[in-house]
C-alpha cells in the first residue's frame, strides 16, 4: 500500500507508479497534486484508489475499467473535465466508487448497470446531466445511491424499491428530478436515510412511509412541490411514528395544506429536528409535541397555524431554535418557555401575541430574539438586556411596546442589531448605549424617544445604519455621526432637531441621509435643500414688541399643540417612510460569506449579467440550513454603479409584493484586495427569466415553451407589480428598466419583477435636478423598451413603465424581440403589431401559441375551433400592448385598467379552452 495523504504533495504523479505491478491500494487524497491521472494499467492487483481532494484535471481515463481488482475508487474534490469513462462498467468488483466535486458534465453511462457486485456509489456534488440510466436500478448489492448537488433530471422508476432491496441511503438532493415519490421506497426493509432536498418532485407523500421500516432515521423532502389536503394526505406522518430511531423529518417549501395532525407527539422521542416551514398548513399546534423531548430545532415558520403557542413547549429541555414566525398565532408567550435552557434562537415574529415579554427569558442563553410584528404591550422587561448571549439581532419592532429603554441596554456588549422601532417607547435614549461596542444596526424610529441625542453614541465605531425618526429628540446634531466611518445609513427625519447640519462624512451622501421633517435645521451638503444658516440679528424692533412676540406665540403654540399632537404622530405613524431593511428577519452578510457562498463567485456559478454587475448563484448556511440565494454583485469600475446600488437599496427597503423579488440583505464592504465591494442578496428563482423562456435560451436542443396561460398569467402578475408601485404611497415608484431578463419565475411559474438598480421615486425625481447630466442617468432603461420621450430629456414618470409594458406585452405574445433586424430602422414592434391588427394577425402572433393542444397523454391535437378561440384570445392581449405603447405618454393606458382588462381577457377566455 503506498500512503500518501495529507502530505502537502505538490506536482503530478509519477508515470513510474505504474510500472508497480503488486501494489494494492494508493491513498494519496488531500494534496495538492495537479496534471492527469498516469496511465495504471499495470496495476492489476490494485483494489483502493484514492485521489480526492487535488487539483487533478484532464479527463477520468477509460483504461480505469481495467483495472478489474479495484474495489474502492475515489477521485472527489477535483477538476476533472469531460464524461465517466464506461469502461468502468467492467470493474465487477468494485465496492465503492466516489467521483464527488470533480465537475463531471456528462451523463451517467449505462455501463454502471454492470457493476453487479457494486455497494457504495458517490458521484455527488458535480455537473452530471441527464436522467439516470435504468440499468442503474438493477444494481440489487447497492446500499449508498448518493447523486446530491448535480444537475440530473428525470423521474424515477415505479419500482425502484423493488430493485434495490438493500438500499440504505437514498441521497438525491439538489438536482432536477420531477414526478412521484415512488411507493415502492416503503418496500426498503434497510433504508435508514431519504433525503431528496430542492428537486421538482409533486405529489403525495406515500402513505405508507416508514410502516415497515424500523431503521428509518432521516426524511428529508424540504424544497420540492409535495402536496398534501386531507387527512388522508397526512397519514405519512401515523406511519412514520413506527420508526424509533427517527432523528429528522423535514417536508418544509412545499404545497402542504390541512391541519397538522396530531400524530406528531407520537414520533419517537429520539427526534431532533422537525421542520414543515413554508407551507400552508392551518389549525394549531397539537399539545402532543411537548413529547418530543429531544427535539433541538422545531421549525414552522410561513404557514397559517393559528391559536396559542402550547405550554408543552416548555418540555423541550434540549429545544435550541423554536421558529415560528409569519404565522397567525396569538395569545401570550407562555412564561415557561424560560424553562428552555438551551435555547438560542427564539423566533416569534409576525403573529398576534400580546401581552407582555416575559422576564422569564432571561433564563434562556438566547442568541437570536425576534418578536416584532405582534402585539406586545408593557414595558421591555430589564431582564431581556440581561441576557449577555444575545449576539445576532433583537428585534421587537412594530409592537405596543411602552415606558422607557431600560439603561441595561448596555449589557448587551455582543449585540449586532437591535430593533425596536415603531413602539411606544418613551424618556431618553440611555447613554449606556454606547457600551453596545458590536452594534452595527440600531433602529429606535416610530417612537416617543426625546431629549438629545447622547454623547456616548460616538463610541459605536462599528455602526452602519441608525435610524432615530419619528421621535421627539431635539437639540443640535452631533458633529461626531459625520466622523463614524462605517456608517452608511442614518435617518434623523421627523424630530425636533435644530441648528446647522454638520458637512461631513454620511452627511455628504444625501441618498443615504434623510434629515426631512425637522423644520429649524439649516445648513449642510447643497444636496439636502435645506435654507441657509443665519447669524444676523433683526435691529428696529423694541424689547416690549418682542416680547409680546413670544408671548403671543407661546399662547398661540398652546392651542394648535392640543389640538394637532396626537393628529401629528398619528400620521407620522401611517407615514411610515422608509421602511429599512432590517424592519424583517434578515441576515447580514460579509464579502467572506459571499465569497464562499458562491465558492470565490466562480464562473459556474454564474447565472446572468447586467448593466452594473454580474448575478451569482450561492449556498448560505443559516442555522445550519443552507438557503440557496442569488447574490447580485456591482462592478464598481462602472460609470453609475455606486448610485444603481444605492437606488435599488432604496427602492427594495420599501416594497413588499408578491410579484416582486425578494431582499435578503445587502452587503457593503471591502474584498480581500481592499478595493470596495457592494453586493445585494435576493431570493434564488429557480426557473430563470423570462426573456430565456420567450427566444428558448434555456437548454440549447431542448426548448422549452411558455404556453398561452402561462404568458398570460405572467403578464398579469407583471401588471400586478407595476400598479403596486406607481400607486406606493407615500411615494409612487417607478422602474425604468422593465424588460424580459428583469423578470425572473419562480418554482410554480409565478413572476417577480426585479433589478431596481435605475428605479426612481417620483418626489425624488422632481427634486434632483443634478441626475440630468449623467451619463448614467441620460436613458432610462434598455433601448427598445425605454419610453420615446426619455430620448427628448423628459422626467421619468409612471407613463415611461406603461409604454416598457406594452412593448414587454407585444414580445411576450409574437416572440419577437423589438430590437428585431426585420423590423428595419423605421418600423417598430408597436407599428408591425398595429398593421397587422385585425386582418393579418395569425402572421404576427408566435406560431407555438397556435400549433397544438395537449390532451392528458401528451398527445398533440389540432383543432380549428380552439385556434380561433386562441387567436380571439391573442388579439384582446395585444390590443392592450398597443394601448399601453403608444407614442404620446397621455394617450396610453393606465396600469390598473391594463391589469384588469387582463384579468377579464382571463376569464372570458376560461382558461380550459386555451
Amino acid at each position: 500500500m503506498l500512503s500518501l495523504s495529507s502530505n502537502q504533495l505538490s506536482g503530478s504523479i509519477p508515470a513510474s507508479i505504474g510500472n508497480l505491478s503488486a501494489l494494492t491500494a494508493i491513498a494519496a487524497f488531500s494534496n495538492n497534486l495537479t496534471g492527469s491521472i498516469p496511465p495504471l494499467k499495470r496495476l492489476s492487483s490494485l483494489s483502493y484508489l484514492g485521489l480526492a481532494s487535488n487539483n487533478l484535471g484532464g479527463t477520468i481515463p477509460s483504461w480505469l475499467g481495467n483495472l478489474s481488482s479495484l474495489t474502492a475508487l475515489d477521485l472527489q474534490s477535483n477538476g476533472f473535465v469531460g464524461c465517466v469513462p464506461e469502461s468502468l462498467g467492467d470493474l465487477q468488483f468494485l465496492e465503492a466508487i466516489s467521483l464527488a466535486d470533480n465537475k463531471l458534465r456528462c451523463r451517467i453511462p449505462d455501463s454502471f448497470g454492470n457493476l453487479h457486485e457494486l455497494i457504495e456509489l458517490y458521484l455527488d456534488n458535480n455537473e452530471l446531466e441527464g436522467s439516470l440510466p435504468i440499468s442503474l436500478f438493477n444494481l440489487s448489492s447497492l446500499e449508498m445511491l448518493n447523486i446530491q448537488d448535480n444537475n440530473l433530471t428525470g423521474v424515477f422508476p415505479p419500482d425502484m424499491g423493488d430493485r434495490l432491496p438493500n438500499l440504505q441511503q437514498f441521497l438525491v438532493s439538489k438536482n432536477q428530478f420531477h414526478g412521484l415519490i415512488p411507493p415502492s421506497l416503503c418496500n426498503l426493509s434497510m433504508i435508514q436515510v431519504i433525503q431528496t432536498v430542492d428537486n421538482f418532485l409533486s405529489g403525495t407523500i406515500p402513505q405508507c412511509l416508514g410502516r415497515n421500516q424500523n431503521m428509518l432515521s432521516v426524511v428529508n423532502f424540504d424544497g420540492n412541490q409535495l402536496e398534501a389536503t386531507t387527512d388522508a394526505d397526512w397519514s405519512f406522518l401515523t406511519s412514520l411514528t413506527n420508526c424509533s430511531n427517527m432523528i429528522l423529518i423535514d417536508v418544509s417549501i412545499n404545497k402542504l395544506q390541512g391541519v397538522l395532525p396530531k400524530a406528531i407527539g407520537n414520533m419517537s422521542t429520539q427526534l431532533e429536528y422537525f421542520g414543515i416551514t413554508n407551507n400552508n398548513i392551518t389549525g394549531t399546534i397539537p399539545e402532543s409535541i411537548g413529547n418530543l423531548v429531544n427535539l433541538d430545532e422545531l421549525d414552522m415558520e410561513n404557514n397559517l397555524l393559528m391559536g396559542s403557542l402550547p405550554a408543552s413547549l416548555s418540555n423541550l429541555k434540549k429545544l435550541n431554535r423554536l421558529s415560528l414566525s409569519n404565522n397567525n398565532f396569538s395569545g401570550s408567550i407562555p412564561v415557561t418557555l424560560g424553562n428552555l435552557t438551551k435555547l438560542t434562537i427564539l423566533l416569534l415574529s409576525t403573529n398576534a401575541l400580546s401581552g407582555a415579554i416575559p422576564s422569564t427569558l432571561s433564563n434562556c442563553p438566547l442568541e437570536m430574539v425576534d418578536l416584532s410584528y405582534n402585539n406586545l404591550s408593557g414595558p421591555i422587561p430589564k431582564e431581556l438586556f440581561l441576557i449577555s448571549t444575545i449576539s445576532s439581532f433583537l428585534y421587537l419592532a412594530h409592537n405596543k411596546l411602552n415606558g422607557n429603554l431600560p439603561s441595561e441596554v448596555g449589557n448587551l456588549k455582543n449585540l449586532g442589531e437591535l430593533d425596536l422601532s415603531n413602539n411606544s417607547i418613551s424618556g431618553k435614549i440611555p447613554t449606556t448605549i454606547g457600551e453596545c461596542q458590536s452594534l452595527q444596526y440600531l433602529n429606535l424610529s416610530g417612537n416617543f424617544l426625546e431629549g438629545t441625542i447622547p454623547p456616548s453614541l460616538e463610541q459605536l465605531r462599528g455602526l452602519l445604519v441608525l435610524d432615530l425618526s419619528q421621535n421627539n429628540l431635539s437639540g443640535t446634531i452631533p458633529r461626531f455621526l459625520g466622523s463614524m466611518i462605517g456608517l452608511s445609513t442614518l435617518n434623523l427625519s421627523s424630530n425636533d432637531f435644530e441648528g446647522e447640519v454638520p458637512k461631513d462624512g454620511i452627511f455628504l451622501n444625501a441618498t443615504a441621509t434623510s434629515v426631512m421633517g425637522n423644520n429649524d435645521l439649516c445648513g449642510g451638503a447643497p444636496q439636502l435643500k435645506l435654507p441657509k444658516c443665519s447669524n444676523q440679528t433683526k435691529h428696529g424692533l423694541s424689547s416690549k414688541i418682542i416680547i409680546i412676540i413670544i408671548a403671543g406665540s407661546a399662547i398661540l403654540f398652546l392651542i394648535l399643540f392640543t389640538c394637532f399632537a396626537l393628529r401629528r404622530r398619528t400620521k407620522l405613524r401611517r407615514a411610515n417612510p422608509k421602511i429599512p431593511l432590517s424592519d424583517e428577519q434578515h441576515m447580514r452578510v460579509s464579502y467572506a460569506q459571499l465569497s464562499k457562498a458562491t465558492n470565490s463567485f466562480a464562473s459556474e456559478n454564474l447565472i446572468g449579467v447586467g448593466s452594473f454587475g454580474a448575478v451569482y448563484k450561492g449556498r448560505i448556511g443559516i442555522s445550519d440550513q443552507q438557503m440557496v440565494v442569488a447574490v447580485k454583485v456591482l462592478n464598481l469600475q462602472q460609470a453609475g454603479a455606486y448610485r444603481s446600488f444605492d437606488a435599488e437599496c432604496e427602492a427594495l427597503r420599501c416594497i413588499r409584493h408578491r410579484n416582486l423579488v425578494k431582499i435578503l440583505t445587502v452587503c457593503s464592504g471591502i474584498d480581500f484586495q481592499g478595493s470596495d465591494f457592494k453586493a445585494l442578496v435576493f431570493e434564488f428563482l429557480p426557473n430563470g427569466n423570462l426573456d430565456q423562456w420567450l427566444h428558448k435560451l434555456l437548454e440549447e436542443g431542448e426548448p422549452k415553451v411558455l404556453n398561452l396561460v402561462e404568458r398570460l398569467q405572467i403578464a398579469i402578475d407583471v401588471a400586478s407589480a407595476l400598479e403596486y408601485l406607481h400607486q406606493h404611497k407615500p411615494c409612487p415608484i417607478v422602474h425604468c428598466d422593465l424588460k424580459p431578463s428583469n423578470i425572473l419565475l419562480d418554482n410554480d411559474m409565478v413572476a417577480h419583477v426585479g433589478d431596481f438598480g435605475l428605479a426612481r421615486f417620483l418626489h425624488q425625481e422632481h427634486s434632483n435636478s443634478s441626475d440630468k447630466s449623467t451619463g448614467w442617468n441620460a436613458i432610462r432603461g434598455t433601448i427598445g423598451y425605454v419610453a420615446p420621450e426619455y430620448g427628448l430629456g423628459n422626467e421619468v414618470s409612471i407613463h415611461g413603465d406603461v409604454y416598457s409594458y406594452g412593448i414587454l406585452l407585444l414580445e411576450m405574445f409574437t416572440g419577437k424581440r423589438p430590437t428585431n433586424s426585420e423590423f428595419g430602422e423605421v418600423l417598430t414592434l408597436h407599428e408591425y403589431v398595429e398593421t397587422a391588427l385585425p386582418d393579418q394577425t395569425t402572421s404576427v402572433i408566435d406560431q407555438s401559441l397556435l400549433d397544438a393542444t395537449w390532451n392528458s397523454e401528451g398527445t398533440a391535437q389540432k383543432y380549428h375551433d380552439i385556434e380561433e378561440i386562441r387567436t380571439e384570445c391573442i388579439v384582446s392581449i395585444l390590443k392592450v400592448g398597443i394601448l399601453c405603447s403608444k407614442e404620446i405618454p397621455t394617450d396610453r393606458m393606465q396600469i390598473g385598467d391594463a391589469l384588469r382588462e387582463l384579468q377579464a381577457i382571463r376569464d372570458r377566455f376560461d382558461t380550459h379552452q386555451l
